[in-house]
């Protein structure tokens, strides 16, 4: 089966600017080929804000009166905050309750609260910001695009002197954005390289103190618009100097190779000597009953994986990966409007973020891949869908391939419909 992409790779959307790549230099003071060879899920890279493009810093993705905002008036509720306090979780009936009237939700965050907490020495971590800040949704969309990895973002606001956890490391590599206020950080190497979600660094606690207590790689000072990039795996500590530091920190949720083996071992279930019982009355605890065993199904598994198919592990691996990276939000109202106002000199844009792939069928018809369904099309449509989805045209009118306008029309409202284009 041939796949018909978009420009710029297999299965990614198209990118008609620059704005990945910027998102990316914000973040580090290579070139993205150094980086990706020297840096990228290997060694810390601290890029002071004077060799950064924006010199002036982060306070245009969130800054401290944005912080307020969200803690005040925008009625947040958990997990979108949790609140730490010498390296452990603030129980979170200590911070939220009912909103008041017509808002009773009992998960609410109450800003005298987290006053108290605060002014307690508490630090606060906003969650899931490019779920919910419009600048940062935006900044993490393009992030996403020039890393094609899944991202989140959280902010942490710690007071004075404070440190809100103890030294840890993370499943997932790091961006570090210091928005406000200065941050002693001290890295140390890993004990565990590149773990896995499932080994968390509390399962190693006792060689995660043991080496914090020895020399440190990297002891640095963070101020406003530095940034800081560590791979999963490397230790940390992070504590506010002489004011309050606010940092962003953009989690790479990134694909391993371990993912590969995962979905390669479920798609290992359609062999059938794989899924075989073992024989009757095996000694599941008898190394010498299994033995014969293992050896048989290694040589199955070895056989199959000659044969496995790589259009099938992508199928498994977009179906894991696109959906953790959503594209652009779009505005209901406005699409509903454009969907009544359409007519041929309508201008339509493709959603920005969307992961796409068009896929011919043996059926006269075309398929649409996205992150979250498949749309079926006929065959005819697929030169205009492409030329929407890559930007090439625009006027619903130009749409090539259909034989007149209102077969292009059709067609324009079902992208809308669908939330595949939006109004130019």
């Amino acid at each position: 089966m041939t796949h018909l992409d978009p420009p710029g790779g297999h299965g990614r959307p198209a990118v008609a600017s620059a704005e990945p790549a910027a998102a990316l230099a914000r973040c580090v003071s290579v070139e993205p080929a150094k980086f990706a060879a020297a840096h990228w899920g290997r060694t810390p890279l601290l890029s002071r804000a004077d060799e950064l493009p924006n010199p002036a810093g982060f306070t245009d993705l969130l800054s401290p009166a944005d912080a307020d905002e969200l803690l005040s008036r925008r009625g947040l509720r958990t997990p979108f905050l949790r609140i730490a306090k010498g390296g452990e979780l603030v129980p979170a009936g200590r911070w939220t309750g009912g909103g008041g009237a017509g808002a009773e939700i009992g998960d609410q965050v109450l800003d005298e609260r987290v006053l108290e907490q605060y002014a307690g020495g508490a630090t606060l971590v906003l969650q899931g910001l490019h779920r919910l800040w419009p600048a940062l949704v935006d900044f993490t969309r393009d992030l996403s695009l020039a890393l094609a990895q899944p991202l989140q973002v959280n902010a942490y606001l710690t007071p004075p002197g404070n440190q809100g956890f103890a030294t840890h490391y993370d499943t997932h590599d790091v961006f570090v954005l210091q928005v406000d206020g200065r941050k002693h950080w001290r890295i140390h190497p890993p004990v565990l390289p590149d773990p896995l979600e499932r080994q968390p660094w509390g399962g190693r606690a006792d060689e995660v103190t043991a080496t914090a207590q020895g020399p440190a790689a990297l002891d640095v000072v963070l101020a406003p618009g530095d940034a800081l990039y560590l791979p999963r795996g490397w230790l940390h500590s992070a504590q506010a100097q002489e004011s309050s530091s606010l940092h962003l920190t953009v989690g790479v949720r990134a694909l391993t190779r371990y993912a590969l083996v995962e979905e390669l071992l479920a798609l290992a279930a359609e062999d059938p000597r794989l899924r075989a019982s073992l024989p009757f009355g095996t000694d599941v605890a008898d190394p010498d009953a299994i033995e014969p065993e293992l050896t048989e199904t290694v040589e199955a598994l070895r056989d199959w994986l000659l044969r496995a198919d790589p259009a099938a592990l992508a199928g498994r691996l977009r179906q894991r990966a696109w959906p953790a990276s959503r594209p652009a939000p779009i505005r209901p109202l406005a699409q509903a409007a454009a969907l009544t106002a359409l007519d041929a000199d309508a201008r339509l844009s493709p959603r920005a973020g969307l992961r796409w792939q068009l896929v011919p069928r043996d059926d006269d018809r075309v398929a649409l891949r996205l992150f979250d369904r498949t749309i079926t099309l006929p065959a005819q449509c697929e030169p205009a869908v492409r030329a929407l989805l890559t930007g090439t045209a625009t006027r619903v009118g130009d749409l090539p391939g259909l034989p007149d306008d209102d077969d292009r029309l059709v067609l324009a409202r079902r992208l809308l419909r669908e939330a595949v284009v939006v109004p130019a």
